[in-house]
């Protein structure tokens, strides 16, 4: 169950005729009254004889009696609560006693006090209701508010838990604010995706993915095509920054800004600055800390799987101030990979961004400085440009998407173990994408691979087979029985033709994480292969391997999606 508080509003008759009205798309059915802080409170949707301004009069009664000064400029309290799809269809009288509770919970009208503000809760819909309330009490005093919001929704666990309704995971004060109603109506008028503080927080996130500096993040931002203000003290030093779209203006016509801070917590100005003091050096020997940018969006990729394997390994082990500090750093990673990937994969990407931001903020302090690795395959990313999808470009996309699976597999199963359920939930979700993403991104390449596994020699494929069994005994058998097994046998002997050990290079690839995760095997140890025995990723460009481990050139095109068994990640 979610409760909503919007923002406040001047005028009650405004919301009243809302809330009895057709809706925006005649969403509205049989709008009613369910309760109010009076009994006799006259309802305009069942009582012919009731008006708007009759309840509007009876609501606004204690604000009109106050002197004209003393009266509060936005006097009027909106709150909805929303059923999940899957509940039950509740009764009036079950939703009569839900908002009892949610205007005592929250100090509209806490329980026995006969001088609380004036509500009312209409329900026009089978699976929510709305309150709305007037803030000046019966005695001419204002409500005590503090923590409303908090308060509603630990209402509304407690009513889950009372109706056997689905239970929410519980907030933590980490999320972003919600997009109001609104904004939301607002975006739906202009025909946008998302609202305006969505856009900007997507582009902010983008903005500041790998960047080195205050100034370079601004123009980010001003190259991203957004209105930027910048507050600068006596001293030269930028004290904080707003930023608008160029098309989202309000009723005088003049562009709507947002606080950095407003659109996410983590975006404060602040906040942004601890990110860019990572003077503290990655540790490990998968580490990259270039401090040049890579040639092309290819090799940025290559480094970007590396950093993520490294993540990875961190996550499972590391503390939880280092941890928290790569899970940041990996949102970076996934808007800057959004950003820079060709249209294919771009959708369920930027989706997969969306969705892990919520999973990149928690109470646990991020150690800035340890996730140096990340961040600087956030700015490779950046630097290197968009992306080809197709060629080594398209094939270390797969490459990279399917490392990013399993740092953002690992995020969930940390954030699950702190009981994170937010962002353990935006993390799964998060996942989901990156699996559909992969999906579109590894077939062409795996089916190239896969047909060169085809089209090895007996005795070659033999030796593969060998060097599996050698070295992951556990896992051959499995792995033998899956139709990834072709490209995993190309790519062994492909690594042996450039002169590495395949069994050493299995044993170490499966050795330093487990693939319990992972839906094909194959597909990951193939990606994990090329990436140690630093292979092309697009195996088209690669000569045939022969049963003496050398190579004979062989011309070969592109194969079909369809010459190679579908699967899911």
């Amino acid at each position: 169950m979610i409760p909503s508080i919007h923002d406040r509003g001047s005028e009650t008759i405004g919301l009243i005729h809302y809330l009895y009205g057709p809706g925006t798309k005649e969403e509205h059915i049989d709008p009613h009254l369910v309760a109010a802080f009076d009994p006799l409170t006259p309802d305009p949707g069942r009582d012919p004889k009731a008006t708007y301004e009759q309840l509007q009069r009876l609501l606004d009664q204690p604000v009109n009696a106050l002197p004209a000064a003393k009266r509060p400029e936005k006097h009027v309290w909106h709150l909805s609560v929303r059923a999940a799809p899957e509940d039950p269809v509740l009764s009036d009288e079950d939703w009569a006693a839900i908002a009892r509770r949610m205007v005592a919970s929250t100090g509209i009208a806490p329980d026995g006090d006969e001088a609380a503000c004036r509500w009312a809760a209409v329900r026009h819909a089978d699976d929510h209701i709305h309150i709305i309330a007037t803030l000046v009490r019966d005695d001419g005093r204002r409500p005590r508010l503090h923590n409303e919001a908090r308060r509603a929704q630990a209402e509304c666990r407690r009513v889950e838990v009372d109706y056997d309704l689905r239970r929410v995971p519980a907030g933590d004060g980490t999320a972003a604010k919600r997009p109001t109603s609104a904004e939301r109506h607002k975006a739906e008028r202009e025909g946008r995706d998302r609202t305006a503080r969505e856009e900007l927080r997507e582009t902010v996130r983008r903005a500041v993915a790998g960047a080195s500096s205050e100034e370079e993040f601004i123009d980010r931002l001003k190259n991203a095509g957004l209105l930027v203000r910048t507050k600068v003290l006596p001293s030269g030093d930028l004290q904080g920054y707003k930023v608008a779209l160029p098309d989202d203006r309000n009723g005088n016509k003049e562009p709507v800004y947002y606080a950095g801070s407003t659109l996410a917590p983590d975006l404060s100005l602040p906040r942004i600055r601890k990110r860019f003091s990572d003077d503290t050096p990655s540790q490990g020997p998968d580490a990259t800390p270039s401090a040049a940018a890579p040639s092309g969006p290819a090799t940025a990729r290559r480094h970007t799987a590396t950093a993520a394997w490294q993540a990875v390994l961190v996550i499972d082990r590391g503390g939880d101030a280092e941890v928290a500090a790569h899970i940041a750093a990996a949102g970076e990673v996934l808007d800057a990979l959004a950003k820079t990937s060709a249209a294919h994969t771009r959708t369920e990407l930027r989706e997969a961004a969306f969705a892990f931001e919520r999973a990149t903020r928690s109470h646990v302090q991020a150690a800035h400085g340890h996730d140096r690795a990340l961040r600087q395959a956030a700015r490779d990313l950046v630097h290197s440009g968009p992306a080809l999808g197709r060629g080594e470009d398209g094939a270390t996309t797969a490459m990279v998407i399917d490392m990013a699976f399993f740092l953002v597999t690992a995020t969930a199963h940390w954030h699950a173990k702190k009981n994170h359920a937010q962002q353990a939930a935006a993390a799964r979700q998060a996942a989901e994408h990156l699996r559909a993403a992969y999906q579109v991104a590894a077939d062409i390449p795996l089916a190239a691979l896969y047909q060169r596994g085809r089209h090895l020699s007996q005795p070659l494929r033999n030796k593969q087979i060998a060097y599996l069994r050698q070295a992951v005994p556990e896992l051959a058998e499995q792995v033998l029985a899956e139709p990834g097994w072709y490209a995993l046998a190309a790519t062994l002997a492909d690594a042996e033709s450039a002169g590495h050990d395949p069994a050493a290079l299995l044993a170490e690839a499966t050795g330093r994480r487990e693939l319990g995760s992972a839906d094909s095997i194959s597909d990951v140890l193939v990606w994990r292969l090329r990436r140690m025995a630093d292979l092309p990723a697009d195996a088209t460009a690669m000569p045939a391997p022969t049963a003496a481990g050398g190579s004979t050139r062989a011309a070969r095109t592109s194969p079909s999606q369809g010459e190679r068994p579908r699967r899911t990640r």
